[in-house]
């Protein structure tokens, strides 16, 4: 059944990458009204260079977590198998 499973993440994936980048440019929106910059633009700031950095690295991170734990929980819903861990192994 777990093998079943790789074809929604992947699908989810994409939807992820896509969500993602649309939450980032709507948040970048309300901060700046450029484009974020990226770290081979020569008049940006080092703050904002960062700070764009960080808020892109955390705005992916979280819907990346927040689609893959949707997408495994209908996975379950539809299977009645979780296709992962249980909980995390202890250290």
């Amino acid at each position: 059944m777990k093998l079943l499973f790789i074809p929604v993440s992947v699908i989810a994936g994409l939807i992820a990458g896509f969500l993602g980048k649309k939450t980032f440019e709507q948040l970048w929106g309300v901060i700046d009204t450029e484009e974020p910059p990226q770290p081979d633009h020569r008049e940006a700031s080092w703050g904002k260079v960062i700070a764009a950095a960080a808020l892109e690295g955390a705005v992916f991170r979280a819907t990346r977590a927040a689609v893959d734990r949707g997408s495994r929980v209908a996975f379950e819903r539809g299977t009645g198998t979780w296709p992962g861990e249980e909980r995390p192994e202890p250290e």
